[in-house]
């Protein structure tokens, strides 16, 4: 029997709302049916962005930004119903990640919060909603993420061996793929650096094929100030965000250096720092292949840096739209087949990424 799920995501990125619509069958079939990317307006990510960075909010600007947010994510998913003309009852959920704006599971008081109001996505499309899913998780003593590691191993399990899936988006996270047990961990910064930087310096969002930083010389001594940060040297499961790695974190390192550098120079580190972190770790964990996806695939000068190191440790690099899968999609995939999960009475998160006591069943639901 087949049954349809949207799925929908909105990263670390803060740049759109991401809404795919897809078939999974009891077989464990997957298809992806239709795709819809709304973009943010500047002002919405601003709001969104300021979210994760400050230090103190106004309890009115979180209930006001997760009632906006919210009205995009049902928007996103009517247009899907609409350009597929299908009724609300043939969607049998959706699977909503929200927005992180807090991400502290390893706090005195471990939580993850994702703002999102999934009773008005619920009555706003007539379709059964399911969210919080980091929640459960954190309870029984995991990270809350990532989350998409038990999504490639179901999906991806044909791939060959010793093959990683390599997700470059705020965050950098690796999926080792293995016939046994399968494991995954978040690697560091991916985009959230490259992307912030560019847009103090340009005003733009992000550098298009990372040509502007393609035009800097790297900076040894600020990659090995980097690089020197706690958390690369934390063993696995790990997870982080855009509340540890931000402009004030690269800030600290610049002013510790005392240096006169040009920002053309500092954004081509910025791309190193992210290459070598990804490479490394997948050299750590034995990978002979890897298949990036997220919006980081798309830097070209991003990948050529990845696809050099690489080659000089014998590994391949491709994306996993060679696996089945456009890369813009698997996020987002992802929450459709968690909410598939959660409807089924299955577990949706992977014990040996998170650091969970075992498999749960993650989310909260929101029926119609």
């Amino acid at each position: 029997m087949k049954a349809l799920y949207i799925g929908l995501m909105s990263g670390t990125s803060a740049d759109a709302v991401d809404a795919v619509l897809v078939e999974i069958d009891h077989n464990d079939h997957f298809k992806l049916v239709d795709t819809l990317a709304v973009n943010y307006s500047p002002d919405f990510r601003q709001r969104l962005l300021h979210l994760a960075l400050a230090d103190q909010i106004q309890r009115t600007e979180i209930g006001s930004i997760s009632y906006l947010l919210s009205q995009q994510f049902a928007d996103a998913c009517n247009k899907l119903l609409q350009r597929n003309k299908l009724a609300p009852h043939k969607i049998s959920a959706i699977g909503s990640h929200g927005h992180t704006i807090d991400h502290a599971p390893e706090s005195n008081t471990p939580y993850s919060v994702q703002i999102g109001d999934h009773s008005l996505i619920a009555e706003k499309t007539g379709i059964t909603t399911i969210a919080d899913f980091r929640s459960r998780d954190i309870a029984a003593g995991g990270q809350g993420a990532p989350l998409v590691p038990a999504f490639h191993q179901w999906l991806f399990r044909q791939a060959p061996a010793h093959s990683a899936i390599l997700n470059i988006g705020g965050i950098s996270n690796i999926t080792v793929l293995q016939k046994s047990i399968s494991k995954g961990y978040d690697c560091g910064p991916g985009n959230c650096l490259i992307d912030s930087w560019h847009q103090q310096n340009t005003g733009e969002n992000f550098d298009s094929e990372g040509q502007h930083a393609r035009k800097g010389t790297p900076i040894p001594v600020l990659l090995n100030s980097m690089r020197s940060d706690s958390f690369f040297q934390q063993p696995p499961p790990k997870s982080t965000g855009r509340e540890h790695f931000n402009l004030s974190w690269l800030q600290k390192h610049l002013t510790a250096l005392d240096g006169d550098f040009s920002w053309q120079d500092v954004a081509r580190t910025l791309v190193e720092l992210t290459a070598v972190l990804n490479i490394e770790t997948s050299q750590k964990e034995a990978c002979q292949q890897i298949y990036l996806c997220g919006g980081g695939s798309h830097n070209q000068f991003l990948v050529e840096r990845m696809s050099l190191l690489a080659k000089e440790i014998d590994i391949s690099i491709n994306n996993t739209q060679a696996l089945g899968l456009d890369v813009d999609w698997v996020e987002a995939s992802a929450f459709a087949w968690l909410a598939h999960q959660t409807l089924s009475g299955l577990p949706g998160n992977l014990p040996t990424a998170t650091g969970a006591k075992g498999s749960r069943i993650l989310g909260a639901i929101y029926p119609v």
